[in-house]
């Protein structure tokens, strides 16, 4: 393990003149086995991966989990070493935000939507600590997971619109066998509320189900996936707990038309401290495949 960009640059520097290509898989640790399957991924393809471990207080809201954010770093090290990586960074806030650092990472319209309404400010951050990352790590490829969809697109358009050299890489989610999304903030979850986070994976699937029938029209896929949540929550709770569910262009987050050639079913729910998120990508019928 390091913690400080110099020793990260020196290790991935041996690493690439002995002709490894370089992978970077971004964490905030609590790693789980929705990360591992991320670090898979990098091993896979022969790559000298790079786990970084770095809660980013620039993500998160003045409202928000950033001080009860699960720490267990030696136990995520310990993780890494058994997965097979490399080498993991887990750096100090101070020296990923050194002393007069102000420059920012602003996304565009992709951030105007889901996530990024309900915690503004959000994406900016994450794309902010991105950017230091694959500058500090210059990995040829960096995996991230389809959970986070919205993040994933953001990212994807950041690195395609700023010329960075780096091919991104996004994993299917990994669930638990009740279908529940692997998420480090499913630790917060009270019993009860375990056994309800279940409506939302149901609710997108319901939504699936009426988008294959052929249904286009997104209030109506809303409509259908909302009412999954109610029949497990209430209406009054699911109207107070749903953060959005939305049925959008999988590729522009905009509004989806007949010809849309892919959609996704995106949802965000709170459980007490818990905000959890998930999605579905589905083809309409006549173009699947």
């Amino acid at each position: 393990m390091v913690d400080t960009v110099g020793l990260v640059r020196e290790h991935v520097g041996a690493a690439r003149a002995k002709g490894r290509s370089i992978a970077l898989v971004p964490t905030m640790g609590a790693l789980h086995a929705g990360h591992l399957s991320l670090i898979e991924a990098a091993r896979s393809r022969d790559a000298y991966t790079v786990v970084s471990i770095f809660v980013n207080p620039t993500q998160f809201g003045p409202n928000e989990d950033l001080a009860a954010y699960p720490n267990t770093l030696e136990a995520d090290i310990d993780a890494c070493r058994r997965a097979g990586v490399e080498l993991v960074f887990a750096p100090s806030v101070a020296e990923m935000y050194p002393a007069f650092d102000q420059t920012r990472v602003h996304p565009g319209l992709l951030a105007d939507t889901m996530c990024g309404v309900s915690r503004p400010g959000h994406f900016v951050g994450v794309c902010t600590v991105v950017a230091k990352l694959l500058n500090i790590v210059q990995p040829d490829f960096a995996v991230f997971g389809q959970k986070d969809a919205q993040q994933a697109l953001i990212i994807r358009r950041m690195v395609a619109d700023l010329f960075m050299p780096v091919e991104i890489v996004v994993a299917p989610i990994v669930r638990e066998a009740d279908g529940l999304a692997m998420s480090s903030r499913n630790a917060y979850l009270a019993p009860q509320e375990r056994a309800q986070a279940k409506c939302l994976h149901r609710a997108l699937k319901a939504g699936a189900a009426a988008l294959s029938a052929g249904t286009m029209d997104e209030s109506t896929l809303r409509a259908v996936m909302r009412a999954e949540i109610a029949e497990t929550l209430g209406e009054s709770e699911a109207d107070e707990r749903i953060d959005y569910l939305v049925a959008v262009d999988a590729e522009t987050l905009q509004s989806i038309a007949r010809d849309t050639p892919q959609v996704l079913l995106a949802g965000a729910i709170r459980f007490g401290q818990a905000r959890l998120i998930d999605n579905l990508l589905v083809d309409p019928p006549g173009r699947a495949g």
